[in-house]
């Protein structure tokens, strides 16, 4: 009987001791969590002056998304014998030279994807990847500094797809105007002398015009987290049914030599786009810009990522 008085005891000694301890440890485990986060704010700021020095910065990010699938005999779905799949590719890259007296970014963004259902039971059914996104936007800016955040500037885009009707349609900016950096990673251009060429073999829906051009561009790397904002929007003077605007947003969180999760988010309001899509119907679903339905157009991608 004492022996089983004496196990309980220290039984329960222990389980106060390591109660205690666990305690302990996080009271300790405190002020060096806040002097971990003051460390890191030091680390960022020094990174944020290494960023404005004069010279080349030059970075990519990337991200790969994959859903693949094969059925047989599945008879619970419509299709019981079918294989599908879902690819998708974004790449991001910039190369920005920062001179005292002037800048020169440039950056390019490609998103490319692909589907595929394959029903077997189906002998005439498409059993090939079929492209799905087809994104390809390549920008150069060059700043003349008339003061530390204030330029004056001349920006040149392109917008086309790659995979599918290369340059039909293209969209290629070309102005002048006033750049503003109010800090290290946010640059926003205002050009209101903006030429909008437009490059495709339908004449009759896409027309070139003037306008007024605002990019808005934020890209910044903290730690193992990449991230890019773009706002690339054209007013025309001419007409509204000629403006459009593209809005990209790219994530990047760094998990293990490179490799890490990656996610993309795009949208874009294009009504010439529209018309032209709109056109091609059979039966055509609209006949000028007053009667198509200029719905916005968006788009998805997660998957793996890797940082160059």
């Amino acid at each position: 009987m004492k022996n089983i008085l004496l196990t309980t005891a220290l039984l329960f000694a222990c389980a106060l001791g390591f109660s205690q301890t666990e305690e302990e440890l996080k009271a300790q485990m405190a002020p060096k969590t806040d002097s971990i986060a003051a460390i890191q704010g030091r680390v960022d700021a020094i990174q944020a002056q290494i960023d404005a020095l004069p010279g080349w910065k030059k970075g990519a990010f990337g991200t790969i998304g994959a859903n693949l699938s094969s059925f047989n005999n599945w008879y619970a779905q419509g299709s019981p014998n079918n294989s599908s799949g879902n690819i998708g590719v974004t790449v991001n890259g910039f190369a920005n030279l920062n001179q005292e007296k002037f800048f020169w970014r440039n950056s390019a963004n490609i998103n490319l994807g692909w589907v595929k259902f394959d029903d077997k039971d189906d002998p005439a059914d498409d059993d090939s990847f079929r492209q799905a996104a087809d994104v390809f936007t390549i920008t150069s800016l060059y700043g003349r500094k008339i003061s530390e955040k204030f330029a004056i500037s001349g920006l040149g885009e392109y917008r086309t797809t790659i995979l599918d009707n290369f340059n039909d349609p293209g969209y290629l900016d070309l102005g002048v105007g006033a750049t503003w950096t109010p800090i290290t990673d946010l640059v926003v251009v205002i050009h209101p002398l903006n030429y909008n060429f437009v490059f495709s073999n339908n004449d009759a829906v896409f027309e070139s015009s003037l306008g007024a051009k605002i990019v808005a561009d934020y890209t910044r790397k903290i730690g193992a987290v990449n991230f890019k904002t773009n706002l690339s929007m054209f007013q025309s003077y001419k007409s509204g049914d000629l403006s459009n605007y593209t809005w990209i947003n790219s994530f990047g969180y760094t998990l293990w030599n490179g490799i890490g999760l990656g996610f993309e988010f795009g949208l874009r309001n294009n009504k010439q786009e529209a018309l032209n899509f709109a056109l091609n119907q059979t039966p055509a679903t609209a006949t000028s810009f007053e009667d198509v339905e200029n719905d916005l157009q968006t788009y998805i991608l997660f998957g793996l990522n890797y940082a160059f």
